[in-house]
């Protein structure tokens, strides 16, 4: 076949690596040029030549108007996921929602890992599934983080037991309707068969009309499962809420759903509450990073949607300087003005989407108008006090000033060292 891989990022270029290692006529293109064998430059007309098959990387746009008039040639337009389905051996897990997908993917492939069970990790994070094709083996459990731009393109891709753990507003930049970015997480339901699982978050109206999407058993999770302290799971009690190690009730609910799982592949409740005790927070979701001079830092970069960020600054009691801005996705940021009139001394804003954001906070704290994550993080240090808490959690992606989540994440972590260092001296 003569395929087109389009976007040379890790997931176009384990694509293409794959399609050539098999002999394959693979061509990569992308928006940016690329020093690759063969490579073309992305263009709408590029999409009119005579491809039979078109690879998407997650971060190219499905409904590109050269794509559309694709499909209708009877192109078949796939994304990476989708590529990776026939040569994925063992059973499939994925794991998707708006929130909390990393550190629940990360939180069941170590609860599995601990108790012995053969097991690898990628997806949306880590591994390209394309590359985890080449080392699955029959055996073995593959644990993906599914992202709306990954399940968007599916159609044969099986998960045996698929996860939601909640919808909220997130994307729409791309997706352009809330309902087409909820449609494009429950095709991960759709494509399930009888005899698999849907484990779903029952508190979140979207997920449980996911239920209606999958002849697969349902297993429900939700807030009910936390009470008198514990955390239950199949109505027994699982483990005390004071020993998860990482903070928030969102955090309890990710629990919740890597011990359904979990109970899915065999693994006895004891195991998982001694492997939950150990499981250490995602970089760059949550992350404590310092407490110098008694003002602590916490690195949230991954909290790229306002309601990430609600639940970010649900896992605090107050005394907050939240540093918050960055690309805006279409998001709604007027519903942060409560929790910040109650937890926040003062907002600091970076980024392009720093207008919008003040205007839709109005008089909800004080608003500093940083510009840039240096300058926020100065300000806010210069104006916490012992007893305070510095949080990036910026309800924005990070492609205006940043590579990544996780460039944002590692430079808001070197800005707080280089205080720290200098409060040592």
């Amino acid at each position: 076949m003569k395929t087109l891989v389009v976007g040379m990022e890790k997931s176009g270029r384990a694509a293409l690596a794959f399609l050539r290692e098999r002999g394959e006529q693979a061509t990569p293109a992308d928006l940016k040029l690329r020093d690759i064998e063969g490579f073309r430059l992305q263009s709408d007309e590029l999409f009119d030549e005579a491809w039979d098959r078109i690879v998407l990387s997650p971060g190219v746009p499905a409904d590109l108007p050269g794509l559309e008039r694709a499909r209708a040639r009877g192109v078949e337009v796939i994304g990476e996921i989708e590529l990776a389905a026939p040569f994925l051996q063992g059973r499939t897990i994925g794991i998707t929602g708006s929130n909390g997908k990393t550190t629940t993917t990360s939180l069941v492939g170590h609860i599995l890992q601990s108790a012995a069970v053969p097991v690898q990790v990628g997806g949306n994070i880590g591994t390209p599934v394309i590359a985890m094709a080449q080392t699955s083996r029959s055996e073995q459990w593959n644990v993906l983080e599914l992202s709306s731009f990954q399940l968007e393109t599916i159609r044969l891709f099986r998960a045996q037991v698929g996860v939601c753990l909640n919808v909220t507003q997130n994307h729409l930049d791309r997706h352009h309707t809330f309902e087409n970015y909820a449609a494009a997480k429950g095709n991960l339901f759709r494509t399930q068969q009888a005899g698999d699982f849907a484990v779903l978050n029952g508190d979140d109206a979207v997920c449980r009309s996911f239920a209606e999407l999958t002849p697969a058993k349902i297993v429900w999770f939700g807030g009910a499962d936390l009470h008198e302290g514990q955390v239950w799971v199949g109505g027994e009690a699982l483990m005390p809420l004071s020993e998860i190690p990482i903070p928030g009730r969102h955090n309890a609910e990710n629990v919740l759903a890597a011990a359904a799982v979990a109970r899915i592949a065999g693994v006895p409740l004891s195991a998982i509450a001694s492997a939950v005790k150990t499981f250490k927070a995602v970089e760059h979701r949550l992350e404590f990073v310092a407490e110098i001079d008694g003002v602590r830092f916490y690195n949230d970069s991954k909290a790229t949607s306002v309601d990430a960020t609600i639940k970010a600054l649900d896992s605090f009691e107050g005394g907050l300087w939240v540093i918050l801005g960055g690309k805006d996705k279409g998001s709604d940021y007027t519903v942060l003005r409560d929790r910040l009139r109650r937890k926040a001394k003062g907002a600091l804003l970076i980024g392009a989407a720093a207008g919008k954001i003040a205007g839709q906070l109005g008089d909800s704290t004080v608003v500093h108008d940083a510009n840039t994550l240096d300058r926020a993080v100065e300000e806010a240090w210069r104006s916490a006090r012992p007893g305070d808490t510095v949080l990036l959690a910026p309800a924005c992606a990070s492609f205006d000033q940043f590579e990544s989540y996780e460039h944002r994440g590692r430079v808001f972590k070197e800005l707080v060292n280089r205080i720290q260092h200098g409060a040592d001296s």
